[in-house]
């Protein structure tokens, strides 16, 4: 089937209109036995280490690669995570690929919105949907592309504003719960650039959060997990980021799992193929880690704004430049204000470092 790589092509076969053509040599199953071919074989296979086989892999991709949930156990882990006795039972799935997850949360009652970035994806989980009560909605689109801040239209389009109406997902004040719930894998592909567009919309209350508190239950890779919830006491990993994801956020790790749990393939259906064996082996043994990010009740006060938050971004990033440096020499380019009279404000004498 075109546009899905080696791993994620027999989760299909059955489900499929058309035959899929597996070369010789390319899908082994067990011996005496057929390949899975349908999304339930798939997923016993997956939790006895049928996926571990892959297919020889192609030139690398320059497109953008994704990672897809293959592991039934993972899935069964995450639920509890999601739906809890919150009030909302909404999920929005970034990229849900063959529908692991998709499938473990309709069993348990949840409705789900999938935007899978893929074609080749989308007339499975049509199915999927049908088969398990038609709570789960299915659209042609890129998340992390939803309201780019740059000029031009990026493929899929998809709107907010235009997504929650055509889902009739309610706007809450602030102060009260949570509309929707977010899951899915963060890219690895302009990671930081993702990570900014995701801080600059919930501290200007644009995007998904013009409709309230909207949490974000995403995988990162372990390296920057550690710096979201690093603290001053960890000075390797303490940075600017991590005071704006903790200002804005609730940040909790809910959960860490070994990158064999998921697959990696390009749009065009390759398996990425690492440049050298340096970076396959770093590959394998990170761990992606499942972080919870809630927005705080108390973000805004008369003080920091949707208006005027970008001072406080730029703020934050002059005092990291400078780490040992003292708050009252950094004080003068931040305010007009006299730094003295700043300093008093806050209960702090002129000797204190950032």
């Amino acid at each position: 089937m075109a546009g899905l790589s080696p791993r994620l092509a027999p989760l299909f076969r059955c489900c499929s209109p058309l035959p899929l053509e597996v070369r010789s040599g390319e899908m082994e199953g067990r011996p005496g036995e057929e390949p899975p071919w349908c999304v339930r074989c798939s997923a016993e296979a997956g939790a006895q280490g049928g996926f571990q086989r892959s297919a020889p892999r192609g030139a690398r991709s320059r497109l953008e690669s994704k990672r897809y949930i293959l592991s039934p156990s993972l899935a069964e882990t995450m639920v509890p995570f999601l739906l809890k006795n919150d009030g909302c039972d909404l999920i929005l799935e970034i990229n849900p690929g063959p529908g692991i997850l998709t499938r473990a949360l309709l069993q348990r009652g949840a409705r789900v919105i999938a935007l899978e970035s893929d074609k080749a994806f989308i007339p499975h989980l049509e199915s999927l949907g049908k088969k398990l009560g038609g709570k789960l909605h299915v659209l042609h689109s890129d998340f992390f592309k939803l309201d780019p801040r740059s000029f031009g239209v990026i493929k899929p389009v998809v709107n907010s504003k235009l997504l929650f109406q055509k889902f009739g997902i309610e706007t809450l004040p602030w102060s009260k719960g949570i509309p929707l719930k977010v899951v899915g894998i963060f890219p690895t592909k302009n990671e930081k650039k993702m990570i900014w567009k995701v801080l600059h919309d919930i501290y200007s209350c644009t995007s998904i959060y013009r409709y309230g508190r909207v949490q974000l239950n995403l995988f990162f890779n372990e390296l920057e997990s550690q710096r979201m919830m690093a603290n001053p006491l960890n000075p390797n990993l303490y940075y600017a980021l991590s005071v704006l994801w903790q200002v804005a956020y609730d940040v909790k790790l809910l959960h860490m799992e070994p990158c064999s749990s998921f697959d990696i393939s390009s749009q065009n259906g390759q398996q990425e193929k690492p440049q050298c064996k340096e970076s396959l082996e770093q590959q394998i043994q990170q761990n992606l880690c499942l972080i919870q990010l809630t927005p705080h009740k108390n973000l805004f006060s008369q003080h920091l704004t949707s208006v005027n938050y970008d001072v406080f971004f730029h703020m934050t990033k002059q005092c990291f430049l400078k780490r040992q440096g003292k708050l009252i020499d950094h004080l003068p380019s931040l305010s007009p204000i006299d730094a003295m009279d700043i300093l008093k404000e806050i209960n702090q004498d002129k000797t204190i470092k950032i």
